[in-house]
């Protein structure tokens, strides 16, 4: 035989070595992989063994269509009283609990956020203060709060009144065409407009700058591209996704949002190198919220380092915008389909401002029928449908009955909203349920969670709801579109699926 042949059939053999070890390494990796679903499977059936659920496949899980998720968690409720699992497939499943007294006892604990689920939101976001656990949460809550007292909400009012007259100008304009309009893109403009301004010391109008939109769209984008990746069982490794379609959407959205948040905290340092700036910052008794980031000293003396910085900005960039956008669009949706409740709050607002006047601080506490209307909005359409924890040690409820440490627990304030063992008849707007006389369970309303880790921002929300209702039935009549219901889908806030379509009366 040649050298040449002798040398092929050796290189034949080679690779056929190599593919045989390869195959041996794919088989043994492939049991080893049905050997941990096995293991974690039989785990979770024996933590789930004392509440009983829906059937499931023990590979699929709950297939559900994700236009009917909503629906399909609130048939459980009325089936499955306090919690069931809930299975995304055969190895994965979270405990989705609705009922208030669950919830107490999971607020009132200090669990990590869940980790499965938020690891997907940190390359967004990054470990602010709604990823943060343990004493770094604390400290960085401590640092922030003074960021929300009422000293620093007072003024915030007037800016909030600019940024929503803008918004109703521009929608004057195209009132008189008689069209419906889509009202989650202008109101999401609107309420970055208003957290820009307030807590960024930002001075321009960005609801006529086009760059927002591309940050409004982003953030848009992200909300449906974390909840599907929530779902693919093969979107889980991060190489992987990284590698598809939807990984490299999300690297572009990801990157259009940092560069919005990077661009407003440069333009904050650069104006705080002004001496005359600095002095005035320096004057203050209480620091607006990204002057604390950037004067802030932690415990051990040091400063905020640039990741942890633009951590904080990029989470309330969305969660003082995106969270506000969502209750304030359903909001004007319930009032529009609720006509006798809408012209109730009309009446109210003009007896409190007349025709001329604009919305004072004073003015927000003696809203009463209204601040009761939009906590019933709230209540039929939660910002933030669920919020997810890992226990950190073994649970028992107020039942009994109990969950071993790691299981990844949902509380969903959707299904707890509309749980009639919790709100009879919990599909009626009834804004009665929220009068100053009306007896609730203290865990039955929680539009801004609650416990240590409630919404750091609800009462500059509530404000800003306030003054955007206010402001608009003074302007406008609403008016749905019964061509275009609203398909309500869960995101990380409450969405629809074909956007919030009203149709807008100018009022003479």
């Amino acid at each position: 035989m040649t050298v040449p042949a002798l040398s092929h059939n050796k290189l034949l053999g080679s690779i056929s070595g190599l593919l045989q070890v390869a195959s041996l390494l794919g088989l043994l990796l492939l049991l080893f992989k049905a050997i941990q679903f096995y293991l974690q499977r039989k785990w979770l059936l024996k933590a789930f063994q004392q509440f009983p659920g829906p059937p499931s496949h023990w590979f699929f899980g709950h297939k559900v269509n994700n236009d009917q998720e909503l629906q399909e968690i609130l048939s459980r409720v009325e089936k499955f009283p306090g919690a069931c699992p809930y299975w995304l497939w055969g190895s994965k499943a979270r405990f989705i609990i609705y009922d208030p007294d669950y919830m107490k006892v999971i607020l009132g604990r200090s669990d990590p956020k869940s980790h499965g689920i938020y690891k997907f939101v940190a390359p967004w976001i990054g470990h602010g203060l709604l990823l943060l656990n343990g004493q770094t949460w604390f400290e960085h809550r401590r640092m922030l709060t003074p960021a929300f007292h009422y000293d620093i909400l007072k003024p915030y009012v007037g800016i909030m009144v600019d940024s929503v007259q803008v918004m109703l100008d521009k929608w004057e304009k195209l009132s008189v065409q008689d069209n419906s309009l889509e009202i989650f893109e202008p109101i999401s403009l609107m309420t970055l407009d208003s957290i820009m301004k307030c807590a960024f010391g930002h001075q321009e109008c960005i609801q006529v700058d086009r760059n927002s939109k591309s940050y409004i769209q982003a953030v848009m984008d992200l909300n449906n591209l974390i909840f599907d990746r929530l779902r693919n069982v093969f979107h889980q490794n991060d190489v992987i996704y990284s590698l598809t379609s939807s990984g490299r959407t999300h690297h572009r959205a990801c990157q259009l949002a940092h560069e919005h948040t990077d661009k407003v905290i440069n333009q904050r340092k650069a104006q705080l190198q002004d001496e005359g700036e600095l002095e005035k910052v320096r004057k203050k008794r209480r620091l607006d919220f990204l002057d604390i980031l950037l004067f802030a000293k932690m415990e051990n003396g040091s400063s905020l380092n640039d990741k942890d910085l633009r951590a904080e900005v990029d989470t309330f960039m969305f969660e003082g915008h995106d969270t506000t956008a969502s209750a304030l669009s359903w909001i004007f949706y319930a009032l529009a389909t609720h006509p006798e409740h809408q012209q109730k709050c009309r009446e109210e607002v003009q007896g409190l401002l007349g025709d001329g006047a604009s919305v004072t601080w004073e003015s927000l506490d003696m809203m009463t029928y209204t601040t009761m209307c939009i906590k019933e909005a709230l209540r039929l359409y939660p910002p933030v449908p669920t919020v997810s924890r890992d226990l950190s040690k073994p649970v028992t409820f107020p039942d009994g009955r109990s969950l071993p440490k790691g299981v990844s627990v949902s509380l969903s304030f959707y299904s707890l909203h509309h749980n009639p063992r919790v709100w009879p008849n919990p599909e009626l707007f009834d804004p009665f349920r929220f009068a100053p006389d009306f007896l609730r369970h203290s865990h039955s309303f929680l539009p801004f969670s609650g416990g240590s880790r409630n919404c750091i921002g609800q009462h500059f929300a509530m404000n800003e709801l306030k003054v955007a209702v206010a402001l608009t039935l003074l302007r406008f009549e609403l008016l749905p579109d019964p061509t275009r219901v609203p398909i309500l889908i869960p995101r990380l806030v409450l969405k629809s699926k074909n956007g919030i379509h009203l149709r807008l009366r100018k009022l003479c």
